[in-house]
């Protein structure tokens, strides 16, 4: 890869990293207040398995020479607050924010995938690995039984995403 091709797959790289912390805290508030000790086991599992995508997109950032954001506690913060009002809820309205939250995520993978240099194969096969597994996150917590959100909500996802994506993709 060229020199802006290799900072542009890691500035990809980074918006992911991001996605990943906003996850952990997403699914640690979400666990927090759950109303059943099967809920919170499926959240604690759906946390680990995230653990492997930030671990993942690190890795891939520090390869490509580049950094992770400077404001990843801002991105938790934000993401438990997100996180603590769908677990506030209750626990079918916090399955419906998990199965709206990786829907958003598998369009935004699929997005990555259009833009990352073809000849980046690592980043490429990380993309489309967590582009599956965040199907699987949906698809069980619609089998647990999710509740769809009211149109506004998935709305105010997608500009928090946007904003997140934007700035994560410089800072």
């Amino acid at each position: 890869m060229d020199e802006t091709q290799r900072r542009e797959a890691a500035a990809l790289m980074r918006v992911n990293h991001v996605g990943e912390i906003c996850a952990q805290a997403l699914y640690q508030s979400q666990a927090l207040f759950s109303r059943t000790a099967s809920l919170r086991q499926h959240f604690d599992e759906a946390g680990q398995e995230e653990l492997d995508h930030l671990a993942w997109t690190a890795d891939r950032i520090q390869e490509l020479g580049g950094h992770t954001s400077h404001l990843a506690p801002l991105w938790w913060m934000g993401a438990f607050a997100w996180g603590s009002l769908a677990g506030l809820a209750g626990d079918k309205w916090s399955l419906g924010f998990v199965v709206e939250t990786e829907r958003q995520v598998e369009a935004h993978l699929a997005g990555h995938l259009d833009r990352l240099p073809a000849q980046d194969t690592p980043s490429r096969a990380i993309v489309a690995q967590m582009k599956a597994e965040e199907a699987a996150h949906a698809d069980a917590a619609l089998a647990a039984g999710a509740s769809t959100l009211p149109a506004p909500i998935p709305a105010l996802m997608r500009a928090a995403a946007k904003v997140m994506t934007t700035v994560a993709h410089r800072i």
